[in-house]
């Protein structure tokens, strides 16, 4: 899936990438009764596998022309527990792109009821599997990503973007 995206693609509408409907398994569940932490970013590493899949950044492209993607970072927030079979989706928005990187953020909702449980956003990387460094993405591969981060800047900026880890000011 190297080609050019057409413009009836649902990848170019401006509307966040959705993943297919995932089930918290039974193993994922830790001591206090909800969804482990880990698993949180399996999921979220799942539903992005989809879309690399649809950008042409899949194992196939791993194969063929030896390029693949690291996370080279990642900000998690847990804001709601997610519970043993609860169905999942995944929204993730191409937030930016240059010949190297993507910027992704990552919604985790509840499939049925729609509540937000977490957010996931990360910095992705692109890499020469022989030489095991960081490149640029092949020119077709480059087009379809930035045409799908196009028709993302249309989408209005999740909240929580670009939100850094501290502890609050407290005022007297």
């Amino acid at each position: 899936m190297t080609g050019p995206l057409s413009v009836e693609d649902p990848l170019l509408r401006p509307v966040p990438f959705l993943s297919s409907v995932m089930q918290v398994e039974p193993q994922w569940i830790d001591y206090n009764g909800h969804l482990n932490m880990a698993y949180y970013n399996v999921m979220f590493d799942r539903a992005i596998d989809e879309l690399w899949f649809k950008l042409g950044i899949g194992p196939a492209y791993m194969r063929e022309r030896h390029g693949s993607t690291f996370t080279a970072e990642c900000h998690v927030r847990y804001l709601r527990e997610i519970h043993q079979g609860d169905p999942v989706q995944i929204a993730i928005v191409v937030v930016a792109a240059d010949e190297k990187r993507l910027h992704t953020f990552e919604e985790m909702r509840h499939a049925s009821e729609g509540w937000l449980s977490a957010t996931s956003e990360n910095m992705t990387i692109h890499i020469d599997m022989k030489a095991r460094k960081v490149a640029p993405f092949p020119p077709d591969i480059r087009a379809r990503i930035q045409a799908v981060a196009d028709a993302h800047a249309a989408i209005p900026r999740p909240d929580g973007l670009g939100r850094k880890v501290g502890m609050p000011t407290r005022t007297a």
